[in-house]
C-alpha cells in the first residue's frame, strides 16, 4: 500500500515539474501593438528616432479642472469702463471662512510664479490638509507613522511546502548502506514548515512552529519505506540588558538580532507619534500664516478703496478748479489767464493719474491687484461678476495689552516653541534608548518541543505486536507527548569597545544640547518679536491720532484758500496744493488706521493666539464606526477593571509626557505667573477721533468707472469729530466656530 502511494506521488511530482519547465522555456515577450505579416503594406509608425522627446502623461484618473477656473470671467482692468459689477460687501469673518473652506492646499501671500512659490517649484513640500494623515500613514525608514511602527508587533504567519526527488548511482565497489555496487539510490522527500512569530511590547519575542519531513527511499533495513518525522516547537527570547524593557521598545522599536547593525533609535511607536505631532504643529503654523495674510490683504484692500476715494475727491476738486479758471479765462476776468488755465489743467491730469494708479493693478497698492490677491488666497475664481469690497470698518479703540500676560501667552502658545519642545522630547527619549544600547547584549533564550514520527501522517495504529504498530500515525505520535525536548540558557554578545553605540549616544547628546539652546534662543527671539509688536501697536495708534488731526487741518486749510481765491486774495497754485495735501492727509490717516489694525493682528500672531482670536479650530476627520465602537469598548473595560492594590487604576507605565490642556504644566514661567486665560477681545480705552462719515461719493466707488465729476466737491470730504468708538465684538467670533478638517490616515477624501 505504501509503495502504491509512493509511485502515485512520484507521477504527480513529475507532472508538476514538466509544467514548470514548459513555462520557463516559454519565457517572456514584449507586447506588440500592431502585428506584422509577411507581404503586408510597410508601416514605419513604430520607428522612434528620439528617446528623450517631450511627452504628456496619460493619467489613470483624469483630474477635472475646477469650475472656478474653467468658467471664470476676465479679470478687472482699468479699461473696462462698460462693466458695472455687483458689489460684494465682504466681512472679514467671511473672508477667513472662505480661505479655510476653499483651500485644502494652504495658500500664503506669495508672488505669482516666483522662485519661492512651492506650488510650482516643489509641490511635494507644500502644506495641505492631507499632510498629517500622510505622515501618520508613512511606511518608509525614518518617516514611519504610528500604524507602521505598530506593525512591528503584528503576529507573523509563515508556511512552506517543498517536494524533492533525487536518483543517484552508488559509486562503490562494495555494498554501501545495504545497496549493491552500481545500484541507484532513489529518494523522494517533502518538507512542510509553518509557524507564528510574535513580538511583544516589552522586548520579548516568541514563536510557535510546526514542521514535518517526509522521506522515502529504497535503502534496505528501514522500519518503513516512507515515513514522517516532525515536531511542534515553542521558542521564547527575552532581552535582559541592552534593548530590554517596554520603554526602549516603544522608543526604538524591537531590537534586532545583531546589535552591530544598528538601525537607529527612532523607529518606535512613540517617536512616530511625536513626528506626527510635529507635522500637526507645522500644519497649524501654516494655517495661522494663511489667516494672517488674509487679514493683511483684507485691510490693504480697505485702504485701497479709501485711497481711491480720496484720489477721486482730489481729482474732482482739481476738475472743478480747472472749469472755474477756464470760465474766467473765457470771460477775460481776473485769475483766468493762460498760465492759470495750464496750471489747473496740469493739476487735474496729475490728480486723475493718481486716481487711475489707485484703481489700477499695481503690484503693491492697486485696488484691482489687491482684490485679485484676496480672491486668490480665499480660493475664489478670478472674476464671478462681483467685486469684493470690505464691509468691516477698522477698529479705532486703543488697545493696551499687558506685557507680562502677553509674554506668558507667547511662551505658552507659539507653535514654533511647541514644535521645538516636541523635537527635544524626541531626542530625550532617543537618548534613553541609545544609553540602553551602550550595554552588552544579553538575552534569555528557551525552547520546548514535542516530536512525532509515523508511517502515515494521519491514520490508525497497527495491530499490537507488529513492528512499528505505535508509529503508524505521526499525529498520534505527537499527541501522546512522550517524545519531548527543551533548551534554556543565555546568549551574550558585544563588540569590544562598543564604539558605535557610544558614538550614537554622544551624537544624540550633542543634538539635544543644540536643540535646548535653540529653544532658549527661540524664546528670546519671540520676546523681541513681541516687544516690536507692542511698539508697533502704540506707534500706529499715535500716528493715527496725528494723521486725523492733520486731515482736519488740511480740510480747514483748503476751505480758507478757496475763500481767499474767490475774493482774489491768493493765487491758484496754493489752492491746488491744498487740494493735494488734503488727499495726502486722508490717505495717510486711513493708512495709519489700517496699519493699526494690522498691528493688532500681528500682536495676536506673535502671541500665538491668532487662530483662537478668529475662532478657528483644527479638527480631525471622522473615523469609521468600528473604530469608535472599539474605543468605547476599551474605555468601558478600563472603567470596570479590577481595582489595584494601590494607586490610580488608570496609571500608566512609563508615565505619559503629553499635556493636552494647552498650557504648560509645572511651575510658573520664570515668574511670569500662571498661564493666562485667553483674551476675548480688545480692552476699551481712549478712542481715536473717528473718521466720521464716509466722504460724499463713496457710493460711486465702483471700480471700472470713475465717479461723475459733478457729484463730488472739495469740501465734501471734510472730516467731523466723532464720539469714542466701542471696540465691538471680536472680528470673526460668532456662535459657530470655523474649522479646517484634516483627513485621518485612512481617509483620502479630505472632507
Amino acid at each position: 500500500m505504501s509503495c502504491l502511494r509512493f509511485n502515485a506521488r512520484r507521477r504527480w511530482q513529475k507532472g508538476v515539474s514538466l509544467l514548470l519547465i514548459a513555462s520557463m522555456l516559454a519565457g517572456c515577450s514584449a507586447p506588440v501593438e500592431k502585428p506584422r505579416y509577411l507581404g503586408a503594406e510597410r508601416d514605419l509608425t513604430a520607428y522612434e528616432d528620439q528617446s528623450l522627446k517631450l511627452e504628456h502623461p496619460v493619467l489613470d484618473q483624469e483630474v477635472e479642472t475646477p469650475a472656478s477656473v474653467a468658467a471664470t470671467d476676465s479679470p478687472h482692468t482699468l479699461g473696462d469702463t462698460q462693466k458695472h459689477d455687483e458689489i460684494w460687501e465682504m466681512p472679514l469673518a467671511e473672508a477667513i471662512h472662505l480661505a479655510l473652506t476653499n483651500n485644502r492646499i494652504v495658500r500664503t501671500r506669495g508672488e505669482f510664479l516666483s522662485s519661492g512659490n512651492q506650488l510650482y517649484t516643489n509641490p511635494d513640500n507644500i502644506t495641505s490638509v492631507y499632510d498629517p494623515a500622510i505622515r501618520d500613514s508613512g511606511v518608509l525608514f525614518g518617516t514611519r507613522g504610528v500604524e507602521s511602527a505598530l506593525a512591528a508587533f503584528d503576529t507573523q504567519f509563515t508556511t512552506r511546502l517543498l517536494w524533492n526527488e533525487n536518483k543517484q548511482v552508488q559509486n562503490s565497489l562494495f555494498a554501501l548502506n545495504g545497496l549493491t555496487p552500481g545500484t541507484v539510490l532513489d529518494t523522494d522527500g517533502a518538507t512542510f514548515n509553518t509557524g507564528l512569530t510574535k513580538q511583544f511590547a516589552y522586548g520579548a519575542s516568541a514563536s510557535l512552529s510546526h514542521a514535518w519531513n517526509y522521506n522515502a527511499n529504497n535503502l534496505p533495513g528501514r522500519l518503513f519505506r516512507s515515513a514522517y518525522d516532525g515536531n511542534v516547537q515553542l521558542n521564547y527570547r527575552q532581552p535582559v540588558w541592552a534593548g530590554s524593557g517596554t520603554e526602549y521598545t516603544r522608543i526604538a522599536g524591537p531590537i534586532g538580532d545583531n546589535i552591530v547593525g544598528l538601525s537607529g533609535v527612532n523607529q518606535g511607536v512613540v517617536i512616530a507619534r511625536i513626528n506626527t505631532d510635529i507635522t500637526l504643529v507645522d500644519f497649524e503654523a501654516q494655517v495661522r500664516n494663511m489667516l494672517k495674510d488674509v487679514e493683511d490683504i483684507y485691510w490693504d484692500l480697505y485702504l485701497a478703496y479709501r485711497t481711491y476715494d480720496s484720489q477721486v475727491v482730489a481729482r474732482n476738486s482739481a476738475l472743478a478748479s480747472w472749469r472755474k479758471v477756464s470760465a474766467l479765462m473765457a470771460e477775460g476776468s481776473k485769475g483766468g489767464d493762460a498760465a492759470d488755465e495750464a496750471q489747473s489743467r496740469e493739476a487735474y491730469f496729475d490728480a486723475r493719474s493718481r486716481a487711475e494708479d489707485a484703481l489700477g493693478a499695481t503690484q503693491t497698492e492697486g485696488l484691482y491687484a489687491l482684490e485679485l490677491r484676496l480672491r486668490r488666497i480665499c480660493g475664489l475664481p478670478v472674476n464671478d461678476g462681483r467685486i469684493i469690497r470690505p464691509k468691516d470698518e477698522p477698529s479705532t479703540a486703543e488697545f493696551q495689552p499687558d506685557w507680562h500676560v502677553s509674554l506668558a501667552e507667547a511662551l505658552t502658545r507659539r507653535e514654533e516653541l511647541r514644535r521645538q519642545k516636541w523635537n527635544i522630547k524626541s531626542l530625550e527619549l532617543q537618548l534613553n534608548a541609545a544609553n540602553s544600547l551602550a550595554n552588552p547584549r544579553l538575552d534569555f533564550v528557551s525552547s520546548y518541543q514535542i516530536n512525532g514520527f509515523g508511517d502515515d501522517l494521519i491514520g490508525h495504529n497497527g495491530d499490537a505486536g507488529t513492528n512499528g504498530a505505535d508509529f503508524q500515525s505521526a499525529y498520534r505520535s505527537i499527541g501522546r507527548g512522550d517524545q519531548t525536548g527543551y533548551s534554556a540558557g543565555f546568549e551574550f554578545s558585544m563588540p569590544l569597545g562598543l564604539r558605535n553605540a557610544h558614538s550614537q549616544v554622544r551624537n544624540i547628546e550633542l543634538r539635544l544640547a543644540k536643540a535646548r539652546d535653540v529653544l532658549a534662543q527661540q524664546e528670546l527671539e519671540i520676546s523681541h518679536e513681541l516687544a516690536n509688536s507692542f511698539q508697533q501697536v502704540s506707534w500706529r495708534y499715535v500716528t493715527a491720532q496725528t494723521n486725523f488731526n492733520r486731515r482736519v487741518a488740511a480740510a480747514e486749510q483748503l476751505k480758507a484758500f478757496q475763500a481767499k481765491y474767490t475774493f482774489g486774495a491768493t493765487t491758484l497754485d496754493l489752492v491746488l496744493q491744498a487740494q493735494s495735501r488734503l488727499a495726502a492727509a486722508e490717505i495717510a490717516f486711513y493708512r495709519s488706521i489700517t496699519e493699526y489694525n494690522k498691528a493688532l493682528s500681528d500682536l495676536h500672531y506673535r502671541k500665538g493666539t491668532l487662530l483662537e482670536h478668529n475662532n478657528v479650530h483644527l479638527s480631525e476627520g471622522m473615523w469609521t464606526a468600528e473604530a469608535y465602537r472599539d474605543a468605547l469598548r476599551k474605555a468601558w473595560a478600563r472603567s470596570y477593571s479590577m481595582q489595584p492594590l494601590k494607586g490610580d487604576p488608570l496609571r500608566t507605565e512609563p508615565e505619559p509626557f503629553v499635556n493636552e490642556s494647552g498650557f504648560l504644566s509645572g511651575p510658573a514661567l520664570n515668574g511670569l505667573g500662571t498661564s493666562p486665560a485667553p483674551m476675548d477681545g480688545y480692552d476699551a480705552g481712549q478712542a481715536v477721533p473717528g473718521p466720521g462719515e464716509a466722504p460724499a461719493g463713496s457710493e460711486d466707488m465702483v471700480p471700472g468707472r470713475l465717479p461723475t465729476e459733478d457729484r463730488l466737491n472739495p469740501d465734501a470730504g471734510a472730516p467731523q469729530p466723532a464720539a469714542p468708538v466701542s471696540p465691538g465684538p471680536v472680528p470673526g467670533a460668532g456662535p459657530t466656530a470655523r474649522r479646517m478638517v484634516l483627513p485621518d490616515a485612512g481617509d483620502s477624501s479630505g472632507e
